[in-house]
């Protein structure tokens, strides 16, 4: 209903402006082309100053109402977050300060400088002065901007701190696997080769295989792998390993204004520390259904719009219980799997760290 509301309304607006130009052309006949022109360009400059006040306040009706529908009033949640939000706000207050400068003297100059009797016009060719101004002035200022973006960027996908929390991030059409390290804290070795959605699906090498030239790789046993939910502490660090499995994606974090490609083949990194629980941001944003997102922000597929994922901000208390409950990808592929001649893992408990010992059934 609401879209042929419009439709007639397009077509209303139309049959008018057709009308009223009929009627100019007629006016003009009766009155004279010379006298019909100058009536019209005074029509066209006040209807100019007219559009300019429409716009300005249709510019500032549209930001009152769409504002809240936007990440900007909803603090950033990560530290490197906040710094882009700075820059971000800096770039906002200049480019609408230039827009507003030059939307009103474009305006303003139509009306103002309108055809008139015994007015001529001065035609301004050339100033060396003013070229240099405008030219050079946008240049210092765009170049600010750009060193501190560089800033940021080489800051959160430089080292991370030594304490900091790593993730792998796989992207795969149309989802994520996350991968975090076991008890021994190293991420076992991987090959595309070998991957299956099933069983395996990062390619985990976990035993001997000679046709292609793995060896079994017993830091892979421990590794923990889930899907769509990633699980990170506040206030400590995390770094996010990422790569993709297929196409080159993208890992998009809105709220805490960061994003990396992933790339096959390529692993990129970022890191950054969250400021808030995800508790804590429903509270902030007073939504009980806020997540924190993981996006896809490369068109990566028919499927694109439906890769997303959810992060969990908890405290280091609930993480903790959350990883110990979880079982490594190795023992949950074992268990799932109906093959007699599968290793099965026997847990033995050593100096308080629990080993992993391979047995072979008969």
């Amino acid at each position: 209903m609401t879209i042929l509301l419009v439709l007639a309304v397009t077509i209303l607006v139309f049959i008018v402006i057709f009308q009223i130009s009929k009627a100019s052309e007629y006016v003009s006949v009766l009155k004279g082309e010379e006298k019909s022109r100058k009536q019209t360009n005074k029509i066209n400059a006040f209807l100019m100053l007219a559009f300019m006040i429409v716009g300005f306040i249709g510019v500032w009706y549209c930001n009152k109402i769409l504002y809240h529908k936007t990440l900007l009033w909803q603090p950033a949640a990560s530290d490197h977050g906040e710094k882009i939000d700075t820059l971000l706000w800096i770039t906002l207050w200049i480019t609408f300060a230039v827009f507003i400068l030059t939307q009103f003297l474009l305006f303003w100059f139509s009306y103002k400088y309108q055809e008139k009797e015994g007015k001529k016009v001065f035609y301004f060719a050339h100033s060396n002065k003013l070229e240099i101004i405008w030219t050079s002035v946008p240049a210092v200022v765009l170049a600010v901007l750009i060193v501190f973006g560089l800033k940021y960027w080489f800051e959160f996908t430089g080292d991370a701190p030594k304490n900091a929390l790593e993730v792998e991030v796989t992207g795969k059409q149309f989802g994520w696997i996350y991968r975090y390290k076991g008890a021994d804290g190293v991420f076992g070795k991987k090959y595309f080769k070998i991957i299956d959605d099933a069983t395996n699906p990062l390619g985990l090498i976990w035993k001997d295989n000679a046709a292609l030239g793995l060896k079994d790789d017993a830091k892979s046993h421990d590794d923990i792998v889930v899907a769509q939910t990633m699980y990170i502490v506040k206030d400590r660090p995390v770094k996010l390993i990422i790569g993709s499995r297929d196409v080159v994606h993208d890992v998009g974090l809105p709220h805490f204004r960061l994003k990396m490609d992933a790339v096959p083949g390529t692993p990129t990194t970022m890191w950054f520390t969250p400021k808030y629980t995800t508790a804590e941001m429903k509270k902030i944003t007073k939504n009980p259904d806020f997540v924190y997102e993981i996006s896809c922000d490369q068109m990566c597929g028919n499927g694109h719009y439906s890769m997303k994922g959810i992060i969990e901000v908890v405290t280091q208390a609930e993480f903790d219980a959350w990883l110990a409950d979880k079982s490594p990808a190795y023992q949950a592929a074992v268990n799932s799997s109906t093959n007699e001649s599968a290793p099965v893992i026997a847990a033995t408990t050593t100096n308080n760290v629990n080993q992993k010992t391979i047995v072979q059934k008969q």
